[in-house]
């Protein structure tokens, strides 16, 4: 599944509810999927700084695709990661350069998020796409 259509499942999801509590509770619940990464990958080089709540972002880059994992540790961060990591890893690393991040406003779910959350946004989007750049240069 392309970039596009993981945010285009994702908006549609999000036009089901009618409430942003509905929506954040559905973040929430994606959160449940969560999957902590091992202490040993938790370090400076992985820690998403600028996060409202502590994150951490690894990757792995095989033949031009981009594989990622991450945690967080608030209920909030943890169902952005499992819904960010749906939509960013397995990737080409160039699909990823190429693809505009504003799109993700069209999921209804960015204007829900505090400043600081969008702060956090922000910060994994550039972590993304600094190991997209690092996989497209054969560099990681």
């Amino acid at each position: 599944m392309s970039i596009d259509e993981v945010v285009n499942r994702y908006k549609e999801d999000f036009e089901l509810f009618e409430t942003p509590n509905e929506k954040i509770e559905y973040i929430f619940d994606l959160g449940k999927k969560h999957t902590p990464l091992p202490d040993k990958l938790k370090n400076d080089d992985t820690f998403i700084s600028g996060c409202a709540s502590p994150a951490w972002l690894v990757a792995e880059c095989k033949d031009g695709i981009l594989y990622l994992k991450g945690e967080g540790t608030s209920e909030m961060a943890k169902g952005m990661m499992v819904m960010l990591l749906d939509i960013f890893s397995d990737k080409k690393a160039q699909d990823i350069l190429s693809f505009d991040p504003k799109k993700l406003q069209s999921m209804g779910i960015v204007e829900l998020l505090s400043p600081v959350r969008q702060q956090s946004l922000e910060a994994f989007l550039n972590k993304v796409y600094n190991y997209a750049n690092l996989c497209k240069e054969n560099k990681i």
